[in-house]
């Protein structure tokens, strides 16, 4: 990668952001890649307006298994991180796609190359912010899926060749802030 200074060590992590893409993206079989197309597809923050209503409605429906809570908290953080964070990100580092650093013969693209920016990755922000959101107190079996969910996603982007994994690293922190503070002010709200 030809990102020098400062940027090296917090997004190429002298070589290793590119080394693990590699490794990552390397893997291929029929079974595989439509395994993460569909993982990834599954992961896009566009589907939010299909699964809210249904967390909603798992929630209301058993209310002990997905506490209500965890379902505003997912609300409020989608707003914050998919619609005003990640855009305003990937605008202000305005770092590159894998295809357009390592070219057809260093990176497999499976499907449509998405947007120009890469950094961070928001269908990595979504996936996580969904486990990071809706996991707290929710039933294990529901724990255990949404977990294997975020982790699958954000396996997902790089598979595809979409993203590198700082992408996917920042992305997912991204989600983590987000969700600590939405869920401490929750707490703080509820208990006044």
């Amino acid at each position: 990668m030809a990102i020098i200074g400062a940027k090296a060590l917090l997004y190429d992590w002298l070589g290793l952001n590119e080394a693990l893409f590699r490794l990552v993206n390397g893997w291929r079989s029929p079974g595989l890649d439509s395994a993460m197309v569909a993982a990834s597809a599954l992961g896009h923050p566009q589907l939010y307006p299909l699964y809210l209503p249904l967390v909603l409605w798992l929630s209301l429906r058993w209310p002990a298994r997905l506490p209500v809570r965890n379902v505003l908290c997912l609300a409020g953080g989608y707003a914050v991180v998919s619609v005003v964070l990640v855009p305003a990100l990937k605008h202000a580092f305005d770092l590159p796609r894998p295809l357009a650093v390592l070219g057809p013969a260093g990176a497999t693209l499976l499907g449509q190359q998405d947007a120009v920016h890469t950094f961070p990755s928001g269908h990595a922000a979504f996936a996580v912010l969904a486990a990071c959101t809706l996991a707290p107190g929710a039933h294990g079996l529901l724990k255990i899926l949404l977990v294997s969910f975020a982790i699958v996603v954000c396996f997902s982007r790089i598979s595809v060749g979409a993203h590198f994994p700082a992408d996917v690293l920042g992305g997912a922190l991204l989600a983590c802030a987000v969700a600590y503070v939405l869920r401490r002010a929750f707490a703080t709200i509820s208990a006044r």
